[in-house]
């Protein structure tokens, strides 16, 4: 009887386990991607505050040097991208770009999948910000992207290459960075962050979880097996025994049990005895 009781709660448990685990499992990597999101976000709000700083700050000190030089330092969308590139010395999984499909530097040009990204923006520009998980050298990465709409202080420089600055068109020349018209998605601020880490995390969580319910019902499991023993299996191997001696008419002194809840039937059985000995008396007599 306990081997056929173990056999059906194993199997309960391995199905509520199995159902268990999968819920568990969905709702952490679904935190761990949430987190990663997070630290995206974070990422994405740095780089925009790179980026006034250096406008408020950075290009009215520098206005009266460009005119007989470039100097890409005035330039917010160069400030935050060499900010991140400082931050990718130490940590080369993390990564910012603002990928441009008609850029002046071609480190911003969008790679394939970037320009895939703009042109979603490109047509249907009420999206705000898309968001995805894709494989790079470094292990699954989730980013966060955004538009990047050009302003009038772009048109400046990125409208006709005929009213740029003259230390623009030195250093970058006329073949890339222009026809820009203000309020023209031209591209997207990419944030790259590792999520292998956060889900690692989420299936050491796991793990742990289901190692301690599977202790927790070995524990069970044992203290079941130890009640059913007492109170049932042990009281009914008894009354068996002893019931079985008295079909093949042979004496016994053993009392039936008669605590637990098998009592009602030991009582029924040992008035049974009862009425075989007085009976199995009158035959003798």
């Amino acid at each position: 009887m306990l081997i056929r009781v173990n056999i059906a709660l194993v199997v309960l448990f391995l199905v509520a386990m199995g159902a268990i685990g999968w819920e568990a499992s969905s709702m952490l990597r679904a935190n761990a991607r949430n987190e990663a999101l997070r630290e995206a976000g974070l990422m994405m709000g740095s780089a925009l505050a790179i980026r006034a700083y250096t406008s408020s700050e950075i290009v009215p000190l520098l206005s009266a040097s460009m005119q007989s030089s470039f100097l890409p330092q005035s330039v917010p969308s160069y400030a935050a991208t060499q900010n991140f590139l400082k931050l990718r010395l130490d940590h080369p999984e993390y990564a910012y770009k603002e990928a441009t499909l008609n850029p002046t530097n071609p480190r911003d040009r969008a790679a394939d999948w970037e320009a895939d990204i703009v042109q979603r923006f490109r047509n249907d520009p009420a999206v705000a910000e898309v968001s995805g998980e894709r494989d790079t050298p470094m292990g699954r990465s989730l980013y966060l992207a955004r538009p990047i709409r050009a302003g009038a202080a772009c048109i400046a420089c990125h409208g006709l290459p005929s009213a740029a600055p003259q230390t623009l068109i030195e250093r970058y020349g006329t073949n890339n960075g222009f026809g820009w018209q203000t309020g023209e998605i031209i591209g997207a601020q990419l944030v790259s962050v590792p999520i292998a880490t956060a889900t690692d995390r989420a299936d050491r969580r796991l793990t742990s979880f289901m190692a301690l319910a599977a202790a927790t019902f070995a524990a069970l499991l044992v203290a079941v097996n130890g009640v059913l023993y007492l109170v049932v299996a042990r009281p009914l191997r008894r009354t068996a025994r002893i019931a079985e001696r008295l079909s093949r008419g042979e004496p016994s002194d053993e009392a039936f049990p008669t605590g637990g809840e098998l009592g009602t039937l030991a009582r029924a059985f040992a008035r049974m005895r009862t009425s075989l000995e007085k009976s199995l008396a009158l035959l003798g007599s």
